[in-house]
């Protein structure tokens, strides 16, 4: 294939992940709502499930990258948790009046485990099966450490609405998801083979940032609504996600092999961003603009590590 090919699979197939997901996400949220789920509770329980990014880690491990299929999650969490939380708080300073103590440490201690578990440089099945049984303990947790609070007037509480039946959409997206993932694994593999860009470079910065960039505006919505909870659930819900199930599942499919870079230095700056987030969120209640402006720029020191070393 070459570069333009590659390029342009990475665009299609991030094009139709994230619009796969979009709409498998629609159908979760319409069928969740005809049981009567509360605001939190879908937030905490399906913001966090990024379908586009499961596959693009699934396929890409499937596919003999599992540098960039690690960099789903690593560098997923690590955009989320100090780029994303860093411009939706310069966007909306992000307030939480909810005590949030059970949600950090299980965030935390959730980091902690993958970094215990990758210090050998392999997530093995037995490894997987660790962070799927942790990812249900850390629901749980999550779904405890925020208030119950809905209305159902509320376009941020409430799930979209539409005149396309629900498991109309969570079939389609299933099938766009699995052909976007399948093109955008093809295409990480030939664009780093056209321009000698390693596939941990790729995974952990574009392919991780640009499935991700919704995320800006489900943190900044709720915060400029005032509902700080529902930005801090979108951000550790998400991050839960990736770090216990997202990891979880590709490793039990596929064991995933860390190389040299990630654990150098993609797993360290993951677990460190999440940490960080959770302090600044412990200690100040919330992100204001400069604790935003600081993350984001901690989020480009890292870039700027990763490009440098090219890794």
């Amino acid at each position: 294939m070459s570069a333009l090919g590659a390029i342009g699979s990475v665009l299609v197939g991030v094009a139709l992940v994230v619009w796969g997901a979009e709409r498998l996400v629609d159908g979760l949220l319409a069928t969740a709502a005809r049981i009567g789920i509360s605001a939190f509770a879908l937030t905490a329980l399906l913001s966090g499930f990024e379908a586009e990014n499961l596959a693009a880690g699934i396929a890409a491990n499937l596919q003999r990258l599992p540098g960039a299929a690690a960099g789903t999650f690593l560098g997923g969490t690590t955009f989320l948790a100090i780029g994303v939380a860093g411009i939706g708080a310069l966007a909306a300073p992000i307030r939480v009046q909810l005590p949030l103590r059970t949600l950090l440490y299980v965030a935390a201690t959730l980091l902690l485990l993958l970094l215990l578990l990758g210090s050998d440089g392999r997530l093995s099945r037995i490894d997987g099966v660790l962070l799927l049984a942790w990812f249900a303990v850390a629901i749980v947790g999550f779904a405890r450490g925020g208030e119950r609070r809905d209305d159902p007037d509320d376009p941020v509480d409430a799930p979209r609405r539409g005149r396309v039946p629900g498991v109309v959409l969570l079939t389609s997206g299933l099938v766009v998801l699995t052909v976007g993932g399948a093109l955008l694994g093809r295409g990480i593999r030939s664009a780093a083979q056209a321009f000698g860009v390693s596939a941990t470079l790729l995974g952990n910065t574009v392919v991780a940032a640009s499935v991700e960039l919704e995320e800006v505006a489900r943190v900044t919505v709720p915060s400029r609504r005032g509902r700080g909870d529902l930005a801090v659930a979108n951000l550790l819900g998400t991050v839960i996600h990736f770090a216990a199930f997202n990891a979880g599942l590709i490793a039990l499919i596929k064991p995933l092999t860390l190389d040299a870079s990630s654990r150098a230095l993609h797993l360290p700056v993951c677990v460190a961003a999440t940490l960080l987030l959770c302090l600044m969120l412990k200690l100040r209640g919330g992100i204001g603009r400069w604790e935003g402006a600081m993350l984001l720029a901690a989020y480009v020191l890292y870039l700027a590590l990763a490009v440098a070393f090219g890794s």
